[in-house]
């Protein structure tokens, strides 16, 4: 299979929601434009960004059909369709085929301290369910479930599997999951180490700050690419920056600030987030008028 069109740049797009908590559309279709106007290869839809585990199921393939009519076949579309039932995420993931994606991903199942078999079953599972290809998402800060070189060996024996959504600082894994016995693709998760997954062997990312910043990080990967590693570190120290202005506020009420001044109303984050505090757009409309200026 030929994986060059996973490769890239992916927006791990935001979910905006009105006052009363309900999903708004049009301020989807906006951001998806926006995305791709500022170089954007792809996105991944409903991951944690779009705080897809506060979603129904049916509300997360709502959030799929938007994203598709919007994007339609501009860039690349992964659906993710992890969650704690194995049921559940294969009715979402022939829903995502159904409307055209190009691959679905999972979280592994969480709370209940499920065993590695139940994990691997749970994968193959979705795998077998859909034609689609299928991409793990490695999260063990967030579910408790760490992967490994050797359950990685397991898993992608099976071809439907072709790569991983690494959101973890541990370079030394990312580095070992692109040894496995045949070539995958690894993406960089946390947008503050992507320079750092990059020198690691990533083959691309996925990131939450790539809604506002898709032209800097786009920068970085260029630069690095093109061996400009000084010119790319500065890059990335002046995204990281922001990013630790956002952690102060919280990342996702940060992201939907910004994107509200830079001209999409983006709403609130779901409950139990707090709400954005004037604190917090005050200095995130600050940073949006540095990156409109640059």
């Amino acid at each position: 299979m030929d994986n060059s069109k996973f490769k890239g740049l992916f927006s791990a797009l935001l979910t905006p929601f009105d006052k009363s908590g309900k999903i708004m559309f049009d301020s989807i279709k906006r951001l998806v434009d926006f995305n791709i106007e500022n170089g954007i290869d792809g996105f991944y839809v409903g991951g944690s960004t779009g705080e897809g585990l506060l979603l129904t199921n049916e509300e997360r393939k709502q959030v799929f059909k938007c994203v598709k009519e919007a994007a339609q076949d501009r860039v690349t579309l992964i659906a993710h369709v992890g969650t704690i039932s194995t049921d559940a995420a294969i009715d979402m993931a022939k829903c995502a085929e159904e409307l055209g994606y190009d691959a679905v991903s999972a979280v592994a199942p969480f709370y209940y301290g499920f065993p590695q078999e139940a994990i691997i079953g749970y994968y193959n599972d979705i795998a077998s369910s859909t034609s689609l290809p299928v991409i793990i998402y490695n999260f063990p800060n967030s579910n408790g479930f760490y992967l490994t070189k050797d359950i990685a060996n397991e898993l992608f024996k099976n071809e439907k599997f072709i790569g991983i959504k690494h959101t973890s600082s541990d370079m030394f894994a990312l580095q070992r999951f692109k040894q496995l016995g045949r070539d995958i693709v690894v993406y960089n998760g946390f947008d503050e180490t992507l320079l750092a997954g990059l020198a690691m062997g990533a083959d691309g990312a996925i990131g939450s700050t790539y809604n506002f910043m898709g032209k800097k990080f786009k920068k970085i990967m260029n630069d690095f690419k093109q061996g400009n590693l000084e010119e790319a570190q500065k890059g990335q120290n002046e995204a990281d920056e922001i990013i630790s202005e956002m952690i102060k506020y919280g990342v996702f009420q940060s992201e939907k600030a910004i994107l509200t001044e830079m001209g999409i109303d983006m709403g609130e984050c779901r409950r139990p987030f707090l709400p954005i505090t004037d604190e917090c757009r005050a200095s995130m409309k600050k940073i949006a008028e540095q990156i409109l200026s640059e």
